[in-house]
């Protein structure tokens, strides 16, 4: 049984009241803000029945309108980069706001993890809603877009659902960044980790996938089997994971496959992720640098978080050889990606 309640938790000039939800499961509770859709905490136990914080996030609600690393939110409407912030559709060409080097990144300057989302209670959870109009961030079309947060025992699943009155790029994902060992946990390099993923996709010196889809076999990338993250770090070139991984397709778009593991020793916590979508981005943190003060007055520093970002893979609307990631009127864009949040025996 999950108790689902509402509190406001601050407001936005302009925009009005943002409110908390909390998702309360008895193994778990989840706390998601209508600003951003964003997961700001996640609460479980480890193997001593110790409860922690496990979402790298803020205290109030400042901290996340002044964040430009994507703490938590719902990232879109095309997650990941988009080389030059440019792409042709039907013939005609769209120019997108640029926010990261010489590419767009996560939607532009005011994209879903900025804005302010609609929420009703459902079963067991919370929908939220947002309508991105035509030309938002340089897309083309009005889109209605929700997620659904719902939490039963120990998983937590977000539901997407998208709709464009005209031909459009979507990849929508969330972007919690997690440490298992608690709020006060510094590093993830005693975290281990495991991607089921035989291909993964090298990247230029901007981030920008090269094209080529590369075997895992024998390298550092190589992560089928449990790796200790810290001593994988330095085996990493660019000093550490931000790449997406190739996950193998499921003939069902609503239907999730188990894509990553991740232990925590010293907590006994563990992280399983399954998803219905192509691919998983692995993100170590790599940009946090102490400047970021979070929850409880905590440092962020580098490699005190991992990302695992359920998407299509990067640059797809540039790249042929990639899934397609284009959403026409009258065609439903859904997925599913699935969080388990539970201790070692």
């Amino acid at each position: 049984m999950t108790q689902v309640t509402c509190q406001p938790w601050g407001s936005l000039p302009k925009h009005g009241q943002v409110d908390l939800w909390t998702l309360q499961s008895p193994h778990v509770q989840v706390e998601v803000l209508t600003f951003g859709a964003i997961i700001r905490s996640v609460r479980c136990k480890g193997t001593d029945g110790q409860v922690d914080d496990v979402v790298l996030g803020f205290d109030d609600l400042e901290g996340y309108v002044s964040d430009k690393r994507y703490f938590g939110a719902v990232v879109g409407r095309v997650a990941n980069r988009v080389a030059r912030g440019r792409f042709e559709v039907d013939g005609k060409t769209y120019q997108l706001d640029i926010n990261s080097g010489p590419n767009a990144l996560h939607g532009g300057l005011k994209g879903f993890s900025k804005a302010l989302w609609l929420a009703k209670e459902v079963d067991s959870g919370v929908k939220m809603s947002l309508c991105s109009p035509d030309g938002d961030q340089g897309y083309p079309g009005e889109m209605q877009v929700s997620v659904t947060y719902t939490l039963q025992g120990e998983k937590l699943t977000a539901e997407y659902q998208a709709w464009s009155s005209k031909t459009t790029p979507i990849n929508l994902t969330n972007h919690s960044y997690f440490n298992l060992g608690g709020l006060t946990a510094s590093t993830i390099s005693d975290h281990e980790v495991s991607i089921n993923a035989q291909f993964y996709l090298p990247v230029d010196e901007t981030s920008i996938p090269t094209g080529e889809i590369k075997a895992v076999d024998g390298s550092s990338f190589d992560l089928r089997q449990p790796v200790l993250i810290g001593p994988q770090l330095k085996e990493v070139p660019g000093g550490g994971f931000d790449h997406n991984f190739c996950l193998s397709m499921p003939e069902d778009p609503w239907r999730e496959r188990h894509v990553a593991r991740v232990y925590h020793p010293a907590s006994g916590r563990i992280l399983e992720v399954s998803t219905s979508q192509p691919g998983v981005q692995f993100y170590t943190a790599n940009v946090l640098d102490g400047s970021i003060t979070g929850k409880g007055g905590v440092k962020y520093g580098k490699h005190s978080a991992f990302c695992l970002e359920t998407q299509n893979w990067p640059d797809a609307i540039n790249q042929a050889s990639f899934p397609d990631c284009l959403l026409g009127p009258g065609e439903e864009y859904r997925h599913l990606s699935c969080f388990t949040f539970t201790s070692a025996k």
